[in-house]
């Protein structure tokens, strides 16, 4: 395709960007460690780590790994962490040793767990107390794991706080079930090792720096490979971007999506590092009064997050009490964001809501909207710098300008396929290289791109294309709906069916005034044919409302 988009880039943003700048992660992370030392890096629970302390303690956890543990550059190390102070000492060291880091959702089941230890090879392991039973039960069945690393939540923390906490989580929350793994390391012996005994391993851009394993969504997790070359290139593309909005030493962001999480990971703690910025982290997402009392004690200038983030902040009525003066940038990724949330957004924050598209296999980033955009547009913007797009039929042939298609993606943030899983990774790539996102999107004659819906998630209703995204925008927009998804079912008449998931703020609507509104605000075959109201939604570890869960059940029950 025609790169059209370049004529809609902001003044002064290069179509083009240097990917060989650094030829690893560390030697951004090593710049600012060293340019700024004394400012604060990240924040966790009323305790703050300056770079220089981070730098400090990675190097010590790094040394640990390399003298104690006999690591070796390429062995897999696991980090199935929440957001805490130690998450980014554990990846820097991990990476200074020359490791290949691979992210853990730590609310992983037994299965869940074994699978992705196993698949990666992983030898070593850090996790949190809270979560150490479910490891403990999976030890047996992952007999490659030879080191595990515990941390309590305030390892970090003053020791009278540190205990007050853990107290507090393990007797009166009951956060931290009992477990018993003998040859355990506490997190904190880790940093007695001097960090003189560190010894620098060459890393190249080529090296591997994380197995990101995606969802699962759609069948067996797989793993991304994600080399320093693939991260650097993302981390260019970002600053190219936002450069003219973001001042270097001087941004707050909050960060509430998990660091484990591909858009997390790059866009607040590798990105706002590179910066020179704070990362307030926030340990549990789904505690939106703890994230506003964080807030509050900061002048935040950023705030990244997804649709359901942004909508369980609005809902809260202290939320809008907030002061939102040095707020400058919101960025919404993950999924959809709903026009009547951007709108929302806008209206109490006073800062247009930004969104942007990615996918685990692009490092993520792939389009973002324009940071001196003044309102919402329902696009996910515009191709980043040196990344080229493409619209494909179902035989691989562009289609044209304005129609849609299955965007396919080239560029050096692009991953290398998926580990030890050729079969999938041919499945994702073209004969020439394109990566294939299996998502329909379209093009406007500016080049702004708009996701119509993932190619699985599509509704044939007899032979019409319906897309769950647009249904559930206006549903969404409904009084008395809350939060809502769309799937298809198996229908005798057309084939398939619209069905819609409906969780109420107002216990008065019922499935007539459902079908009423849509009626009002839809072509007649995309007006759900069932609707069944929910308590709550299935949701994954980001709060993505997973359509997938949803449609498995309807089969079933069908």
């Amino acid at each position: 395709m025609e790169k059209i988009w370049l004529n809609s880039y902001s003044p002064g943003i290069s179509s083009e960007i240097n990917p060989d700048a650094y030829r690893s992660i560390i030697d951004v992370i090593d710049q600012s460690t060293q340019q700024y030392a004394n400012r604060p890096a990240f924040y966790n629970l009323g305790v703050t780590l300056t770079y220089s302390e981070i730098d400090f303690y990675s190097r010590r956890f790094a040394a640990y790994l390399q003298q104690d543990l006999r690591l070796k550059k390429g062995d897999r190390i696991a980090i199935m962490l929440p957001n805490l102070l130690q998450y980014p000492i554990a990846m820097f060291g991990a990476l200074r040793a020359g490791l290949i880091v691979v992210n853990v959702n730590p609310l992983y089941t037994v299965d869940e767990l074994t699978y992705q230890l196993n698949n990666a090879g992983a030898e070593t392991i850090i996790t949190l107390a809270n979560f150490a039973a479910t490891l403990q039960k999976a030890l047996p069945k992952i007999p490659g794991l030879k080191n595990i690393i515990v941390t309590h939540l305030g390892d970090l923390f003053p020791l009278l706080k540190a205990w007050a906490i853990h107290l507090t989580l393990k007797y009166i929350y009951k956060k931290i079930p009992n477990w018993h793994i003998p040859q355990a390391i506490p997190f904190k012996e880790t940093l007695k090792t001097s960090s003189d005994k560190f010894i620098q391993v060459p890393l190249f851009p080529q090296d591997i720096a994380f197995l990101q394993y995606t969802g699962g969504t759609t069948g067996v997790s797989k793993g991304a490979i994600l080399t320093h070359h693939n991260i650097v290139s993302n981390l260019q593309q970002a600053d190219a971007w936002c450069s003219q909005v973001l001042v270097n030493g001087k941004e707050i962001v909050l960060t509430a999506l998990p660091l484990y999480h591909i858009f997390s990971l790059l866009a607040n703690c590798l990105f706002f590092t590179k910066l020179g910025g704070l990362n307030i982290l926030i340990t549990n997402p789904r505690d939106i009064p703890s994230i506003i009392k964080e807030l509050k004690k900061f002048k935040f200038t950023v705030i990244t997050g997804v649709n359901t983030l942004f909508k369980g902040l609005l809902k809260d009525p202290h939320f809008a009490a907030i002061d939102f003066t040095h707020l400058h940038l919101t960025l919404g990724g993950g999924m959809a964001v709903q026009k009547s949330v951007a709108e929302e957004w806008q209206k109490v924050t006073g800062a247009p809501l930004l969104e942007a598209y990615g996918l685990t296999e692009a490092s993520p980033c792939v389009t973002i909207n324009p940071v001196n955009l003044s309102h919402y547009n329902g696009t996910i913007g515009l191709p980043v710098p040196s990344t080229d797009i493409a619209l494909l039929d179902n035989a691989g042939k562009d289609v044209p300008l304005g129609q849609i298609g299955e965007l396919a993606i080239k560029g050096p943030q692009v991953m290398q396929g998926y580990w030890q899983n050729p079969v999938e990774t041919q499945k994702v790539f073209t004969k020439d290289g394109w990566l294939l996102t299996g998502d329909m999107a379209s093009v406007d004659e500016k080049g702004f791109v708009r996701i119509v819906e993932r190619k699985k998630d599509m509704i044939l209703v007899s032979g019409f294309n319906v897309y769950p995204n647009e249904i559930e925008d206006v549903l969404s927009q409904m009084p008395g709906v809350q939060e809502c998804a769309v799937v298809g079912i198996l229908d005798e008449c057309s084939g398939e069916a619209v069905k819609a998931y409906i969780v109420k703020s107002d216990p008065k609507i019922n499935t007539a005034d459902v079908i009423k509104y849509s009626r009002e605000h839809l072509t007649p075959y995309k007006v759900p044919k069932q609707v069944e109201f929910r308590n709550d939604l299935p949701k994954s570890n980001v709060g993505k409302i997973l359509r997938r869960t949803l449609k498995d059940e309807a089969i079933h029950i069908q």
